[in-house]
């Protein structure tokens, strides 16, 4: 028999009317973390997910900001849903090569340590990837990282679950499936984890990508029966909400806007709308959330949830021509020479694609109205 998911709803106050159900978003954290927590009430986001330092490396702070607990009372303020914290992308929990894999647990360990002293309940890590070596030995590596992760980090009243989270495919990726998870699943118990410290996510953008089938209600309810029956759905605490860029199955992990993808608002409504799902908390990870991208992906997947399947079109990307620099004052030089700069060239991004930049010419995107924030870092997913 599939067990009972559980029934109590994620929503938190700061979703109140709107949604029966968590929604938060990954937001930039360069400007401040009580900057952030600000940002995301004003877009109508519920809930946050940070990085607790650089995404791609391994160095840690050295110090806790002395922001934390102005942060933790701001969150509270707002009547924010749970705190997630995303691991560096370096971490591979599945991996051969024993130095990283050293690096991954220590990695893991400090955020498990440091996520109580920020409020945060997960700490979400991409599986990894076994390298060429093959499924059932990445699968093992994982469950021996995981133990060796937990053992080292004391339980407390408020500790964090590790949450792990499927992939999309490429490089290797473990976790692409839910028979990959579920084998992650089995592995651990068999060591004798202790699988109440551990949870899993769900990425919409990683399904697609996977060759996951999710085109409307009767694909999804697949999904959420399968999950639970094999893992349990009160283990499913977080889903990153995501379309996508890329083409079904093709092992590619592209975020894009929601319903400007090619998952498909039918899909996406499915997922934010399941009655099994209420108790799951979901966050945005869409592109240019740092350039104003937030509040339009936060309203158009209300709309989904609402049961809004015909969204307008995206705002247009555009790009203008940089202007030329001022030539330099410079010595006089023989008549009939002139002096100038060539300017550079740069393509027309496709509408509804992340902004980009670049070192030799600027991009310059129109925005969705409302305050914009600069991301310290750019994600990746």
């Amino acid at each position: 028999m599939p067990k009972r998911a559980p029934k109590k709803s994620s929503a938190p106050p700061a979703a109140a009317g709107r949604l029966d159900r968590m929604l938060g978003a990954h937001l930039a954290v360069g400007g401040g973390l009580v900057k952030a927590a600000d940002r995301a009430a004003a877009v109508g986001a519920a809930g946050l997910q940070i990085f607790t330092g650089n995404p791609t490396g391994w160095a840690r702070r050295a110090e806790l900001p002395k922001e934390l607990p102005a942060f933790r009372a701001r969150m509270k303020e707002h009547g924010f849903g749970p705190l997630a914290v995303h691991a560096a992308y370096l971490a591979n929990l599945a991996g051969p090569n024993p130095v990283f894999r050293e690096k991954t647990v220590e990695l893991l360990r400090h955020e498990l340590r440091v996520a109580p002293e920020y409020g945060a309940s997960f700490v979400n890590v991409h599986i990894g990837s076994h390298m060429g070596t093959g499924v059932a030995a990445g699968v093992g590596r994982v469950a021996m990282a995981v133990e060796k992760i937990l053992d080292g980090v004391p339980l407390r009243d408020d500790s964090a679950l590790l949450v792990l989270e499927n992939s999309a495919g490429g490089g290797n990726g473990i976790g692409e499936s839910l028979e990959e998870l579920i084998d992650i699943h089995e592995a651990m118990a068999a060591r004798g984890i202790d699988l109440d410290r551990v949870g899993y996510c769900i990425d919409s953008a990683h399904l697609w990508g996977a060759g996951v089938a999710m085109a409307g209600d009767v694909e999804i309810d697949r999904l959420v029966e399968q999950f639970d029956k094999k893992i349990g759905l009160e283990k499913l605490v977080m889903i990153h909400y995501n379309d996508s860029k890329a083409e079904h199955n093709s092992k590619r992990d592209l975020h894009q806007h929601i319903g400007g993808g090619n998952v498909g608002t039918r899909g996406l409504a499915a997922l934010i709308q399941h009655p099994r799902l209420a108790h799951v908390n979901y966050y945005l990870e869409t592109p240019g959330m740092e350039d104003g991208w937030d509040k339009l992906n936060i309203e158009r997947s209300i709309q989904l949830a609402q049961g809004l399947l015909k969204l307008k079109p995206l705002p247009a990307e555009m790009t203008a021509t940089p202007k030329k620099a001022a030539p330099a004052k410079r010595p006089a030089v023989k008549a009939g020479v002139k002096a100038g700069v060539k300017a550079g060239s740069k393509a027309v991004p496709k509408r509804g694609a992340a902004p980009q930049r670049s070192s030799v010419a600027r991009t310059r995107t129109v925005k969705p109205k409302g305050k914009t924030t600069r991301a310290a870092t750019k994600r990746r997913g």
